[in-house]
């Protein structure tokens, strides 16, 4: 009775059980590789929707932040270029009256320090 084992087969091309295992095993690496690519679609498929979302969100938060701001800013203009017109005004008229009358500027500067000190402790 002759057995022949599958390491006694040589490996020639053409060879019926040569090419049905090449054949079954890539068969089984492409259904692998399928299903891989398959679960992959569908989990990009699956996350999507919800990166989309978490985007338009973002873009409708920059979206207000960016109309809220515009105003804002012309707001702050105004005022700033306001504010540092009272403060050169009150340091005009400030300089003006301590040269006007300068004991009177240093009796009130004296109390002022006098209190502060008092308050501070």
């Amino acid at each position: 009775m002759d057995i022949t084992t599958r390491t006694n087969t040589p490996l020639v091309p053409g060879n019926g059980i040569i090419d049905t295992t090449l054949s079954k095993a890539a068969v089984s690496i492409h259904g692998a590789v399928d299903r891989v690519a398959g679960a992959a679609n569908e989990a990009v498929s699956t996350v999507n929707p919800a990166i989309d979302r978490v985007a338009q969100g973002a873009h409708h938060a920059v979206n207000s932040v960016a109309h809220v701001a515009g105003p804002a800013t012309a707001w702050l203009r105004a005022q700033g270029s306001c504010l540092k017109t009272a403060q050169q005004k009150a340091a005009a008229d400030t300089a003006q009256a301590i040269s006007a009358h300068p004991w009177k500027a240093l009796g009130i500067a004296l109390a002022a320090g006098f209190l502060i000190s008092r308050l501070a402790r």
